[in-house]
C-alpha cells in the first residue's frame, strides 16, 4: 500500500498551477483559432435549426431540445461522418430524442433542411 504522505506529494506535483498554466498559455493560440473558425459554424448552424423550429411551431420551451438534437448532428459531420452511415446515425439519434417527447416530423426537418441528410435506406 503506497504511503498517504507519497500520494500527497504526487498529486501537489501533478496539479501544479504555474504548470497547467505554462501548457494552457503554449496551447492557447492554436485553440483560440480553433473556436475562432467553429464558433461560426455552429452558430449559424443553430439559427437554422432554430429557424426550423419557429416555422415548424415548436414552443420555445422545447426549443433547446431540438437544438441538442442539431449539435449532435452537427458533431458527426465535424468527424466527418456521411453518406449512409450519417444517415443510419441520425436515425437512431432521432429515435432517441422521439422517446424524449420531441415531434418526428420536426427531427426530420432539421436532418434534411439544416443538414441535408437523408433518410438510411431500409435493408
Amino acid at each position: 500500500m503506497t504511503d498517504p504522505t507519497r500520494r500527497i506529494a504526487k498529486w501537489n506535483a501533478k496539479f501544479d498551477t504555474t504548470r497547467i498554466k505554462e501548457t494552457l498559455d503554449a496551447m492557447r493560440p492554436a485553440m483560440l483559432a480553433n473556436v475562432t473558425a467553429v464558433f461560426p459554424l455552429l452558430t449559424a448552424m443553430e439559427l437554422q435549426v432554430k429557424q426550423t423550429c419557429d416555422a415548424s411551431g415548436v414552443p420555445t420551451i422545447q426549443c433547446p431540445f431540438y437544438l441538442n438534437f442539431g449539435r449532435e448532428i452537427w458533431a458527426l459531420t465535424r468527424k466527418e461522418v456521411s453518406g449512409e452511415s450519417l444517415a443510419q446515425e441520425v436515425a437512431v439519434l432521432s429515435a432517441k430524442w422521439t422517446a424524449r417527447g420531441l415531434t418526428q416530423a420536426v427531427l426530420q426537418a432539421i436532418r434534411t433542411d439544416v443538414f441535408n441528410a437523408g433518410a438510411p435506406i431500409a435493408p
